[in-house]
Formats: C-alpha cells, sequence, structure tokens
C-alpha cells in the first residue's frame, strides 16, 4: 500500500495547484483516522468518482457557455411543453450556446434532441430502476452517470451559464430551489435563471402566488429576490433574456471578505458610474462601486468592484441588468455565448 501510495504521489509532484493537491490528500488521512467504516469510504469513492468523470466531460469545453435545461422526464413527444423544449434548444445552439439536461426522456429528450449531439450533454444517474440516457447525447464523450443526486446537480449548476425551468415535478422544483438558494446565498456566481412555459400554460403562475402568499409575505425570503428570475412565454423571450445578461457582463468572482468583482465586455463612463452608485447604493457595506482593470491568462478585461451586502442578491442582479443596458459598445458584445 506504502509504494502505491507513493508512486501516485509522484504522479502529482509536478501538478499545479500543489499545495491544495498536498490539502486533499491531508484530508483524506484526517477522514482515515476518523473512520474506518467501508460504508463511509464507498460515499467517498462515489463521490469522488461522479467530481473525476464529471471534469473529465467538461474540462475541455468551458470555452463555451452552456444553458441548463430542466424539467418533466413524462411529457410526451407530442405536448406544447416538449415542441417548446425543442424549439428553445434549437434556437439556443443556433446562438452558440451548449445545452445540459439531467439526459432522460421528456423535457430533457427534447431539449438534447433540439440543440443536437453535437452540442449536448447529459448528466444520467443510477437508479434501481432503469434509467438510459436518451439517444440524442454522445454517450461516448457528452455523457456523465453519476452514483448520487447531490454531485448531479452540483454539475448541472457548476457548469451551467444559465438555467432556463421548464413545467416538471419534484426533481424539477429540487433543481430550481436548488439554484435559487445557491445563488441567494453567493455560494455560486449569478446567472440568469428563466421560467419557462407555453403561453397559456399557468404553471408558474401557480408556483410564483405561492411564493408570494406562502413565503414572500411572511417576510421569509425579500420581495427583491423575485429579480433572480425571469418568468417567459415564449423562446424569443427565453433566448433573449440569456442572450442580454452576458450583452456587458461577463461573469464575477467573490472575492476574501465581502470583495465582489464585476468582470465586463466593455467599460462604463464617469458619469454612467456615478449613476450607478446613486442607483445602488443599498448594496455597498461600505466605500462605493469602482473601476478595475483584471488581467489573466485568458485575457485584460475592465470592471467593477466594490463591498457587496450578500443579503442584497436581488438588488445585484438589478445592476447587472442596469450595466447589461448601458450604451457600452464592443465587439465581443455579439458572442454572449463564449466564455473567453
Amino acid at each position: 500500500m506504502r509504494q502505491r501510495i507513493l508512486a501516485l504521489a509522484g504522479q502529482l509532484a509536478d501538478h499545479g495547484p500543489g499545495e491544495l493537491v498536498e490539502v486533499v490528500l491531508r484530508h483524506l488521512v484526517a477522514i482515515n483516522q476518523t473512520t474506518r467504516e467501508q460504508s463511509d469510504w464507498v460515499f467517498l469513492d462515489g463521490t469522488l468518482s461522479d467530481i473525476r468523470d464529471g471534469l473529465s466531460v467538461f474540462c475541455p469545453h468551458r470555452y463555451r457557455r452552456k444553458v441548463g435545461v430542466v424539467g418533466s422526464a413524462r411529457v410526451a413527444t407530442g405536448d406544447a411543453v416538449y415542441q417548446q423544449a425543442v424549439d428553445l434548444s434549437r434556437q439556443l445552439a443556433a446562438s452558440g450556446f451548449e445545452v445540459i439536461t439531467g439526459a432522460g426522456g421528456g423535457v430533457m429528450e427534447a431539449a438534447n434532441r433540439g440543440a443536437g449531439q453535437d452540442k449536448s450533454y447529459g448528466l444520467n444517474i443510477h437508479l434501481p430502476f432503469e434509467f438510459a440516457a436518451n439517444r440524442y447525447i454522445d454517450p461516448q464523450s457528452k455523457l456523465v452517470v453519476f452514483r448520487y443526486f447531490f454531485t448531479r446537480k452540483h454539475f448541472l449548476l457548476r457548469e451551467s451559464d444559465a438555467l432556463v425551468a421548464m413545467p416538471g415535478g419534484v426533481g424539477t422544483l429540487d433543481e430550481l430551489f436548488e439554484a435559487l438558494t445557491l445563488i441567494q446565498t453567493a455560494k455560486t456566481v449569478p446567472v440568469p435563471v428563466v421560467l419557462l412555459a407555453p403561453a397559456g400554460d399557468d404553471y408558474w403562475q401557480h408556483w410564483k402566488r405561492y411564493m408570494v402568499k406562502s413565503v414572500e409575505e411572511r417576510g421569509m425570503v425579500s420581495p427583491a429576490d423575485a429579480q433572480i428570475y425571469d418568468q417567459v412565454d415564449s423562446v424569443d423571450a427565453a433566448v433573449g433574456v440569456i442572450r442580454r445578461f452576458y450583452r456587458v457582463f461577463r461573469s464575477c468572482q467573490f472575492l476574501g471578505g465581502e470583495r465582489l468583482q464585476l468582470l465586463l465586455h466593455g467599460a462604463p463612463t464617469d458619469e454612467q458610474l456615478k449613476v450607478m452608485n446613486h442607483l445602488f447604493s443599498d448594496l455597498l457595506l461600505t466605500g462605493a462601486i469602482e473601476p478595475f482593470t483584471h488581467r489573466s491568462e485568458q485575457g485584460v478585461y475592465p470592471g467593477l468592484q466594490f463591498e457587496f451586502d450578500h443579503r442584497c442578491m436581488g438588488r445585484l442582479y438589478g445592476l447587472i441588468r442596469h450595466l447589461n443596458d448601458l450604451p457600452i459598445g464592443a465587439t465581443s458584445l455579439n458572442h454572449p455565448e463564449q466564455r473567453q
């Protein structure tokens, strides 16, 4: 065992983030000192295997933005929701985006069908009953089969630059609430969340009525958190929300403490910055919204930074919308599907 471990350690010796590799190994040693139960190590093995398989599929393809599409597996091919999911993904693919689903039938099958194999990813899962991936996903390079739901949801949200939720059951609502919770608590960066159903289908109206009457009016969420998501009834509107979200806004990163940096495709003027500080002063713990320049291996980008009040995530979406409405011109604004 020692010889095999030393051989494995040798393979990690020249790894870039070496200190983090050492920390991970220390965690394994600490776990070994905590438990020798086989079930605990089976759980750990399954979790790490899921992460390994997910990274092996997604790491080579992170240069292009992806849209997660969730919805019922029980929707029939003749249903309006099924056809809308096909049309949605077809238009997303035509706009340069790729699509991620849970790899099953219904809405998931429709979304992969619309995007086509070249631009489809599937996140399947082992279940006691048969759950084969739909035929619109390349099983060799674009499919991950997870052991656990929590790792599956993690990769859905980690690798998606937008989430479109369509009518569905418990699993769909679980995925939607997971996304809203992680965004609201700043455990993931802001992404557009779109609630989509065909015109005349009141699925999301019922959901919003519940959120207002049973949750918001009791003071359990901030009314501003409704800015995190958009409800629409057409494919054009859904794709428009996603494309517009990345018009000026590029990405953001939470630094140590309360520092937040927004990376942009174009720099606002001094006058525009002054207006932003006036309109969004409630986002700040201290100081002001200030410009900065971000330099990385991917390039040099303008940005804004400030001390962010994490209780104001809904208002942060308001700031992103405000930025995207500014008359800032840059060639990169024509390609919101590109991460780099």
